[in-house]
């Protein structure tokens, strides 16, 4: 059987409008990001849904409890959904990781897929080591939910995952796709495999629909 999976990045934080790497870091969605929530919420009312998953970092659960809400569902929350650790590169603008990490940032821009951060608070995670774990979490509730519908709240790096698992699309490439904030993608999950139904729907974020959302 066939899992679909609505799988969606947790709405705008103030960190992701000022370019702030956000990593492991816990950050609260900002109001423009609450308000893109609801919008989902309301878009996704409809939707067939058997489960809602987050990630356990509160910007993903709050975009996920406007949708779980509605469907008078609970958020079930999985750490293996979280995004990429950075390490020390974590709480930094991008511009200040260029600045203080010349030689890492460079690898990482090149997409070196195996290096490694210098660790801060926490130990950072090669982008292998990340698309590994976010793949075995979303294949892990596609079966756990086998042949039925699911909404996985996760972040843009998942997202970026679950896209390049989907297409075969190798590790080392440029990323060639926009990854937005409340956007939702669809995804199916049969036979041990990811395929990709629809990339980036953000009809929902119209501004005639947050409009009404105040």
């Amino acid at each position: 059987m066939s899992t679909t999976i609505l799988l969606i990045r947790h709405g705008e934080t103030a960190w992701n409008a000022a370019r702030r790497l956000q990593g492991h870091i816990d950050i609260a969605l900002n109001d423009t990001g609450l308000q893109q929530a609801q919008a989902l919420g309301q878009a996704l009312a409809g939707a067939p849904l058997t489960a809602v998953l987050a990630s356990d970092l509160q910007r993903a659960q709050q975009t996920a409890r406007a949708v779980a809400d509605l469907h008078g569902l609970p958020v079930q929350t999985d750490a293996q959904l979280r995004e990429r650790c950075y390490g020390a590169f974590e709480g930094l603008l991008y511009s200040e990781i260029a600045a203080r990490y010349p030689h890492e940032y460079a690898q990482w821009q090149a997409r070196q897929i195996d290096a490694v951060m210098p660790s801060g608070e926490r130990q950072a995670e090669s982008f292998r080591q990340f698309y590994q774990r976010t793949n075995a979490a979303i294949a892990h509730w596609a079966r756990q939910y086998d042949g039925q519908t699911i909404a996985i709240v996760a972040h843009g790096g998942v997202l970026e995952c679950a896209y390049r698992e989907a297409v075969g699309m190798s590790l080392e490439s440029p990323r060639d796709f926009a990854v937005k904030n409340a956007s939702v993608n669809r995804f199916s999950y049969a036979d041990g495999s990811l395929h990709l139904l629809h990339w980036g729907n953000v009809e929902h974020l119209a501004a005639p629909a947050m409009d009404e959302l105040g």
